[in-house]
């Protein structure tokens, strides 16, 4: 993580804050795609768990082929897309530099071939998440974080354009990747081996859920990316640069939580597979809490003290870059309640109604946004408001999977969403007390940082987790320091 924001700091010094913007609204469609790609890959590992949890009855060969000729189609559309309506829309509604265009165009072209990379890639990264691989993704994970330090040495010394050479180096590094999660399937999974192996029933049921899950997911991309362009439109590309800025701090913030989710989602499919409802339940309830607590200990101190990070760790902060960072990191904390919900509905295959409610209701976000800024808002109302849509997304996955799983809406409100914010506001008020009370210098950020995390920690154990989950964590502690002793 902090690895992550260092180099978002140098980046955005090396590029400038134009620069910088530019690839956020432009190069934006790599974090687009990388979405859509993530949606693929939830469809495909639901699908490759589902297999594995029967057994030796289960196809996993043939899934996993299909999947790769599912995803090679699709990367294909998007490629077409892309070099139509993509760059006809750079050119002609984006306010750039008009010297920056030229540049911009070439931030596009490698976005999308960063998009064809990983989504190729999509099952290769499914499988091994369906089989528990973690340790590959840890070891995978130190080698990008070595690579995005090479490409922070490789622009600060460019002596040509740094803008387009960083989005070549983007697209290698997705190349490089890819190729190190194919070679390590290849060896480690015999039974994961591609071929052009197409089985008709599984292509058809993986293809429409692949399909409504992806127009779900677009939904949350539009929106996104939608939200990005009308800043762009009303404001220019500085704002852009803010947006990005947040967006990078909130990414290296949300990984903690995302790894914590990677690995219980497995579980809560072949629970489905299973049949054991109960058990599912159990796992989506307590996935939703620790992620929501999880988030907590880093949106706390992050949020109060942002415009003092921020100050700290750029040199130049583009404005409206804290109020964005806040709010952005609020949104995050909600969100964090819904990974094992969308995984539970993703593991029961009913997801036609729940993306076209869910992701209908995603995409009313954009237009909200671009009406209140017509009305003259500040650009921190189009964060707001996702803030807003965020808590009323959370309320319809729950009510869409009672309907579909007869999910037990009353006893989620009561034990996890109505707990979890009591448990927030209350960790909040010292933390919140010392940050207005004391004054603004380092050690007093340190002090009301590391109290933040002391509050988070202590009211959670203290009200949030049950007889035995804390007895659980007790020995998960007591392991860690065991090993730690024994070195």
């Amino acid at each position: 993580m902090c690895i992550s924001i260092y180099t978002s700091r140098v980046v955005l010094q090396v590029l400038g804050e134009v620069n910088y913007g530019i690839y956020n609204v432009v190069g934006g469609f790599v974090s687009m795609f990388t979405v859509i790609s993530g949606a693929m890959s939830t469809a495909s590992q639901r699908f490759l768990s589902f297999e594995i949890g029967k057994g030796s009855s289960g196809k996993v060969h043939e899934v996993f082929s299909t999947a790769i000729i599912i995803h090679i189609g699709l990367g294909l559309i998007i490629l077409l897309l892309g070099e139509t309506v993509g760059i006809w829309f750079i050119n002609n509604y984006l306010n750039l530099p008009h010297e920056r265009y030229y540049a911009a165009n070439w931030v596009f072209q490698f976005s999308l071939l960063t998009f064809i990379i990983s989504v190729i890639s999509v099952p290769y990264n499914a499988v091994l998440i369906a089989y528990e691989r973690m340790k590959a993704f840890a070891y995978v994970s130190i080698f990008e974080v070595t690579l995005k330090l090479l490409i922070v040495y490789f622009i600060a010394i460019a002596p040509f354009d740094k803008l387009i050479f960083y989005s070549i180096l983007m697209a290698s590094t997705s190349l490089i990747l890819s190729i190190v999660y194919g070679v390590y399937v290849n060896r480690n999974l015999k039974q994961c081996h591609f071929n052009w192996v197409w089985d008709k029933s599984k292509g058809m049921e993986m293809g429409s859920f692949v399909s409504w899950n992806l127009i779900g997911s677009l939904a949350g991309v539009l929106k996104e990316q939608g939200i990005n362009v009308v800043l762009n439109m009303f404001f220019g590309a500085a704002i852009n640069a803010a947006r990005g800025v947040a967006y990078q701090v909130l990414n290296a913030v949300g990984g903690f939580v995302n790894n914590f989710q990677v690995a219980m989602n497995p579980q809560i499919v072949k629970h489905y597979s299973a049949g054991e409802k109960y058990e599912m339940f159990r796992l989506v309830f307590r996935g939703s809490k620790f992620s929501f607590l999880i988030m907590l200990m880093f949106v706390l101190p992050l949020t109060l003290e942002a415009p003092y990070i921020l100050k700290i760790w750029l040199v130049n902060v583009p404005a409206y870059t804290g109020i964005f960072l806040r709010l952005v990191l609020l949104t995050s904390l909600v969100d964090s309640l819904s990974g094992t919900l969308i995984t539970s509905m993703h593991a029961s295959g009913k997801v036609k109604d729940y993306q076209i409610v869910v992701g209908g209701l995603s995409l009313l976000t954009l237009p909200l946004v671009y009406v209140a800024l017509k009305l003259g808002a500040p650009p921190y109302a189009a964060m707001f408001i996702g803030l807003c849509m965020a808590v009323a997304l959370h309320v319809a996955r729950i009510l869409m999977l009672k309907a579909s799983i007869h999910f037990p809406v009353m006893d989620y409100f009561r034990k996890i969403t109505l707990r979890v914010f009591f448990l927030g506001l209350l960790s909040a008020v010292v933390p919140t007390a010392l940050y207005f009370f004391l004054s603004v210098n380092f050690i007093n950020f340190l002090v009301v940082c590391i109290v933040s995390v002391i509050s988070v920690i202590t009211i959670s154990y203290r009200l949030g987790l049950s007889m035995y989950e804390r007895q659980k964590v007790k020995e998960k502690v007591a392991s860690i320091v065991n090993k730690f002793i024994h070195k």
